[in-house]
């Protein structure tokens, strides 16, 4: 059975809900560019990915998951040169998020947990901020787990952890297996590999894609995809969340 959404609830089925036994969960992207292959909305779909399945495994632990209206507009000045990518400043991410987790502390819900997807150093630093307010305020535990980060990144594909990985195999492999409608086939499959790490890119001062390699707006190897391993991935990513959100409930801190 898929976990409930909020959006899709109304205000007495909401009321009803043992909501000090849930958890509200977040999917984050961005509306960015993913090369000539994948929509701008990659983020998105793969941040919503992660949160149905993390919702599957919070749930068979007993609590309740409750899915909020994904987070489609952050900053994403790495990819703001493109057409269609749409950047909105820092400070706006994490004035939203604090608001929202001080509207679902009003209502009493256990934890916020973020589904991320989108790994834009501004975008992170953002999430980050969120998350140092929202205790500074004692809301509710906001957990998110960073999968740029250890030990979360060890747990995701070899491409991932090379850091080449943005609308490249890692990306690709998920939009495969979540919408392949989306999926400009041909265009993926012609695409040469792009083995630039993106990661080192940044550690070394780039600040978009040009700078860093990627002229297309890719990263990695998009046309070794597979639906197959895109699967996985999101299994992984749903695992990722549920862990973290039961560890912090666990010791009663947010991650």
């Amino acid at each position: 059975m898929p976990p409930l959404e909020l959006a899709d609830l109304t205000w007495e089925d909401v009321r009803d809900l043992d909501r000090a036994r849930a958890v509200a969960i977040l999917p984050v992207g961005a509306v960015e560019a993913h090369g000539p292959h994948l929509p701008l909305a990659t983020d998105v779909v793969i941040a919503r990915a992660m949160a149905r399945a993390g919702a599957a495994r919070i749930e068979a632990q007993g609590l309740g998951a409750l899915l909020l209206p994904p987070l489609h507009f952050t900053a994403a000045p790495f990819g703001a040169a493109f057409p269609g990518t749409l950047s909105i400043s820092p400070a706006t991410v994490t004035a939203l998020v604090v608001d929202l987790a001080r509207e679902l502390t009003r209502h009493g819900f256990a934890v916020l947990a973020i589904a991320n997807a989108h790994l834009d150093p501004a975008h992170l630093g953002a999430l980050a901020n969120a998350c140092e307010a929202a205790r500074r305020e004692r809301l509710l535990p906001l957990v998110w787990p960073d999968v740029s980060r250890k030990p979360w990144a060890l747990r995701l594909t070899e491409e991932f952890k090379s850091g080449a990985c943005h609308a490249g195999r890692y990306e690709g492999s998920i939009l495969l297996a979540e919408c392949p409608n989306l999926v400009r086939e041909d265009a993926r499959r012609a695409l040469s590999p792009n083995p630039a790490s993106l990661s080192t890119a940044i550690r070394n001062g780039a600040r978009t894609f040009e700078e860093a390699g990627g002229s297309r707006a890719y990263f990695g190897w998009p046309a070794d995809a597979t639906a197959e391993e895109g699967r996985a991935t999101v299994e992984a990513l749903g695992e990722i969340l549920a862990d973290a959100v039961l560890g912090a409930l666990a010791t009663g801190s947010a991650t």
